[in-house]
């Protein structure tokens, strides 16, 4: 995410690397760059002029220690405000103390708020939380049913019927449902237009005043730019809005919405969509996004994500048990790249490796992703026996892989030589401490 601005970003920050001392002209010329990078994102113009006046002002003012060089005092200046522009600190949830606590999803139709709605029950559920969704968007073809499909795939109540076309009764019967269950959460997907209108504002008060949400967050789109923060704006003002989700940030969106919405309209960012998958939804770490973007990585939220993953566990059991047996089988390689792929693209967990992130611009758009699939076409195309003991494989049957998988020879050859390099690798923590350590890292 935010590629653009990263890459721009980084490199100004590797030509100050190390810089023992600046003067006052090399800060403006630096800071023009910042200027010039952030502008390009598509920031807010009062936003970036008055970030840079701030870390002018704290640069000239600040004495540096003999241990950090100038130039990298400057970048950690420019994270600093970026944090800033970002929101600086996390904002939970506020739930209510009498349940259900009431979230109330507004926004422009297209931007992402039944696949949001989606989302976030699924992240609350598996938090333990017992959750309703509310199908209270009457106007849109297949709204109800696209609600309906993502509850049952999600194995989440939801309530509300194509019929229906009272979104407010609607909204005041579910929290009644919600009530009468012990329900938790209840989340409401509100109805959208494709521009702001007076008819889509006053349906989305009056359900705000016949439910009293404790939390009205607006689903933006970050492909939008500044016209989000308008956006925000106009739904601040009119609805009365407690936070900003931010869907679609694994596109090519340019970061100028996510760093101009909080300085602008004071709405803290409370969640961001990074993916079309249903785990693809995040809590919005100001801090953590302003080290990702000046290249330093984002460490926790990779852990973070590691130990979310359902199957993180029973992956590393079956990895540790592969230890123990001595080796490691195809069966067993083709689950860890199921595993990998959950966690997201390959480019997004480089960028979250401090020092990594050049790695990932490097990278062919879905090079890596696509080698996981071949990789995988390649196992399943194979009888157990042939998972089981590769040794196998010989020529003619390589050729009927190949064929099943719809890849080469060539491909089943390189494959084999990478499960290999993983066996090797496994045996060589075989010992004893290193089994130990293998289980304590995968969960075991």
């Amino acid at each position: 995410m935010l590629e653009q601005l990263t890459t721009r970003i980084q490199a100004w920050a590797s030509r100050l690397a190390g810089r023992g001392t600046l003067s006052a002209k090399e800060i403006d010329e630096a800071l023009a760059q910042v200027r010039v990078a952030l502008l390009e994102a598509d920031v807010h113009h009062a936003v970036v002029e008055q970030a840079l006046d701030r870390i002018k002002a704290r640069a000239a003012e600040t004495k540096v220690a003999e241990s950090i060089s100038a130039g990298d005092r400057m970048a950690t200046l420019v994270g600093e405000e970026l944090a800033r522009l970002l929101g600086e600190r996390q904002h939970p949830l506020k739930l209510s103390p009498q349940p259900p606590t009431v979230i109330m999803l507004v926004g422009l139709q297209g931007s992402g708020k039944t696949t949001t709605a989606g989302k976030l029950a699924r992240l609350l559920k598996r938090q333990g939380r017992r959750v309703l969704l509310v199908a209270a968007d009457p106007r849109r073809p297949a709204a109800v049913e696209q609600l309906q499909t993502i509850g049952r795939q999600l194995l989440i109540d939801v309530a509300g019927e194509p019929s229906e076309q009272d979104a407010v009764a609607l909204c005041r019967r579910a929290i009644e449902r919600a009530q009468a269950r012990a329900t938790e959460i209840v989340i409401i997907d509100t109805a959208g237009r494709l521009q702001i209108d007076d008819a889509l504002m006053a349906e989305a008060t009056a359900i705000k005043q016949a439910v009293s949400p404790q939390e009205v967050w607006l689903v933006v789109d970050a492909m939008m730019g500044q016209e989000a923060v308008a956006t925000a704006q106009a739904f601040s003002s009119a609805v009365g809005v407690t936070g900003v989700v931010m869907t679609k940030l694994d596109g090519d969106a340019r970061g100028g919405a996510l760093l101009s919405i909080r300085a602008v309209t004071g709405l803290p960012v409370t969640y961001i969509g990074t993916g079309e998958k249903s785990e693809a939804l995040e809590l919005f770490h100001p801090d953590r996004m302003a080290s990702r973007i000046l290249g330093r990585g984002d460490l926790q939220s990779l852990m973070e994500r590691v130990a979310a993953l359902d199957a993180s566990k029973e992956s590393g059991k079956s990895a540790a048990a592969a230890l123990q047996r001595g080796g490691l089988t195809l069966e067993e390689f083709r689950k860890q790249l199921s595993h990998m792929n959950t966690l997201g693209s390959v480019a997004e967990l480089l960028a979250m490796v401090p020092g990594a992130g050049k790695l990932a611009g490097a990278l062919p758009e879905g090079a890596a992703e696509q080698q996981m699939t071949r990789a995988s076409a390649i196992i399943d195309s194979m009888t157990l026996q042939e998972r089981r003991r590769p040794e196998l494989l010989n020529g003619r049957r390589r050729q009927r892989i190949a064929k099943g998988s719809g890849t080469s020879v060539q491909e089943i050859n390189q494959l084999m030589r990478q499960f290999q390099d993983a066996q090797r690798m496994m045996k060589q923590v075989g010992g004893r401490g290193g089994r130990d350590g293998l289980r304590r890292l995968m969960g075991k």
